[in-house]
């Protein structure tokens, strides 16, 4: 099969969706693994080392999408991208279609089959190649948080684990996921006050079991939330309900009742964010101030540490994008439901459930192209 790796251009996108080992593994299954020229330069990867892996170099980045059978990315295609897909082309990618109407349709019109890293299930029900990512992103969220909190940047000018003799800063944690627990593992480290808010009580118990009670965990409501916005320092949003737009859970007028210079992490913010004021920004100004609150709402946090999240990307995809260039899109999905759960759009139909329901386009059923 002939895989396509372009170079990511979303806005200080450094991450590429392939390491050099990556492309070793694939061409030893007999594919043809073709990379544009400089894109793995970002995370520290040179042509060199994919050219030594068996990977070919591509400077025209027409022809090297015009010939891929298999396109693997790390974001969303940008429109440009998006205009060079063709039907009978299959993109393996972060999506998050939920919250972008016009993405959608557009990837409809382009004919392409598009299957999203980020729905794709396990037995456990997990988000197998959403997770290495949620991990990156909720250790960051506390960094960004930390750093936002300073005066400089807009904040109250608290140290998040305080010093001797002051009081460390409180963290409050919406969703105890991978994200969540990431960040409140990070914050907990630094010495904050953390708690973890959550609908689930068993995801709580492991919480609570796992970190022997050192940080809150508080079943999530209305209350709940209120208390944390009038408390804390800092609140990152980490909710996600696979594939569908984020809640929102703290709303313009909640912003009143924060301390000034607090700051609001929205970790959300790739499937819509979780705070009614929160909009996507970039590494490039990454941050912005409504009301006196900071609010820090990148939509690729991970691509700030390129090296680590393309390693711990491939880890994650490879397996899948193995079984897609051995055996085609529609017997990998047909072998593996879980897999099939990645599947968002093919053709020009929309195949999962919530992105349809969010702009009332018709769903058809992924197993009724798989029969």
């Amino acid at each position: 099969m002939q895989i396509a790796v372009p170079k990511e251009i979303k806005n200080h996108e450094y991450r590429v969706s392939l390491t050099p080992t990556g492309a070793r593994e694939l061409v030893s299954h007999g594919h043809v693994v073709t990379l544009q020229a400089g894109a793995g330069e970002g995370a520290g990867f040179a042509d060199a080392t994919f050219e030594a892996a068996g990977a070919r170099l591509e400077t025209d980045v027409a022809r090297l999408w015009d010939d891929a059978e298999l396109i693997l990315k790390v974001k969303e295609p940008q429109a440009e991208e998006v205009a060079r897909l063709n039907a009978g082309q299959t993109l393996f990618t972060y999506l998050h279609l939920a919250a972008e109407e016009s993405l959608t349709r557009a990837l409809m019109e382009s004919g392409a089959t598009c299957i999203a890293y980020e729905t794709v299930t396990d037995r456990q029900g997990g988000l197998p190649l959403l997770a290495p990512m949620s991990t990156v992103a909720g250790r960051m969220a506390i960094q960004a948080g930390a750093h936002s909190l300073e005066k400089a940047q807009g904040g109250s000018g608290v140290l998040l684990p305080g010093v001797p003799g002051v009081a460390p800063a409180r963290v409050a944690v919406i969703g105890g996921g991978v994200v969540g627990e990431n960040a409140a593992r990070m914050a907990l480290g630094l010495g904050a006050e953390v708690r973890v808010l959550d609908t689930s009580i068993p995801r709580l118990e492991t919480l609570d079991d796992r970190y022997q009670g050192r940080m809150k965990t508080v079943f999530s409501t209305a209350d709940a939330i209120d208390e944390a916005v009038r408390e804390c320092d800092l609140i990152v949003g980490a909710v996600l309900i696979p594939g569908a737009a984020a809640p929102k859970l703290i709303t313009r007028e909640m912003l009143a009742e924060m301390k000034p210079g607090s700051v609001l992490v929205d970790v959300a913010i790739d499937q819509g964010g979780c705070f009614e004021t929160s909009r996507a920004t970039t590494h490039t100004d990454p941050s912005y101030i409504v009301d006196g609150i900071v609010h820090y709402c990148v939509a690729n946090m991970p691509g700030a540490v390129a090296r680590t999240s393309t390693q711990a990307l491939t880890n994650a995809t490879l397996p899948f994008v193995i079984a897609l260039a051995d055996k085609g899109w529609q017997q990998a999905l047909a072998d593996d439901t879980h897999f099939a759960a990645g599947l968002n759009v093919h053709a020009g139909q929309v195949t999962y459930q919530a992105v349809a329901e969010a702009f009332g386009l018709e769903y058809v059923a992924p197993d009724k192209l798989l029969d």
